[in-house]
């Protein structure tokens, strides 16, 4: 289970509001003329607003994530930081996540991060089937209702082991990955559930997802993906920003 920051930093709010409610209505009338508040005091009058202010942007706003698998190449890199939309699929309540506000729905093609059915713990991966679509995936080649997702590799050509692809999903055109040589049993022919969205990584044969734990509900959608801001490569390298920016 990934480490519930939202609850953390809503427990840190609310001691730093109680207890400066409570130097407001009780301790203040017991000091004297030359008495100093206490450092307990002090530090919760002067980071409580902070926190409040990360608390209201982290929840409503955007919440930065860093992508800690490869399970998502060509498109996004280990180590790449990036920001994630927490409105554009609507108003939810922080740390309850029941949604409060409607306002768009998840398209084929997005890049969504979520809580998989199968345990609380942050996953990002690609919308690939909507309620109701019926969704096949057989020798790499994706079918979505009877349409075959087109596939152009990459240079006009094939590599010989790890296979890249521009990939037609619906409208949105990104580049996927497959490895010649991964034998997995994931082929799949299904049809995804009212309320629930299926989910692949563009690293088709290095990514576990809806292939293998089923579609994603609804209410365990956390929000959408829409920038790089930072890369860091792992160990002692410096953050780079050559790769900020918006992707698809």
């Amino acid at each position: 289970m990934d480490l519930n920051f939202p609850l953390i930093l809503m427990s840190l709010v609310a001691a730093g509001g109680l207890i400066w409610l409570l130097d407001i209505v009780w301790l203040s009338k017991k000091r004297g003329p030359n008495d100093t508040e206490s450092a307990l005091v002090e530090n919760a009058k002067s980071l409580t607003p902070v926190l409040a202010f990360v608390f209201i942007i982290r929840s409503f706003l955007y919440e930065p994530f860093q992508i800690p698998s490869g399970s998502m190449e060509r498109t996004l890199l280990v180590g790449d930081f990036i920001l994630v939309n927490k409105f554009t699929y609507g108003i939810r309540l922080p740390v309850w996540r029941d949604k409060v506000f409607d306002i768009n729905d998840p398209q084929r093609g997005d890049v969504m991060v979520f809580f998989p059915p199968h345990k609380d713990q942050y996953y990002i991966k690609r919308v690939v089937g909507l309620p109701g679509d019926l969704v096949e995936y057989t020798n790499k080649v994706l079918t979505i209702n009877g349409e075959v997702q087109t596939q152009t590799p990459l240079n006009g050509k094939k590599r010989a082991l790890y296979q890249q692809f521009t990939e037609t999903l619906g409208d949105v055109d990104h580049q996927i990955q497959t490895n010649a040589s991964a034998q997995r049993n994931d082929d799949i022919r299904v049809r995804v559930p009212e309320g629930h969205y299926f989910m692949m990584g563009d690293n088709r044969d290095n990514s576990q997802d809806s292939r293998y734990w089923g579609a994603v509900s609804e209410d365990r959608i956390v929000g959408k993906a829409v920038a790089i801001w930072m890369h860091k490569d792992p160990g002692w390298h410096l953050p780079t920003f050559s790769r900020a920016g918006s992707f698809k």
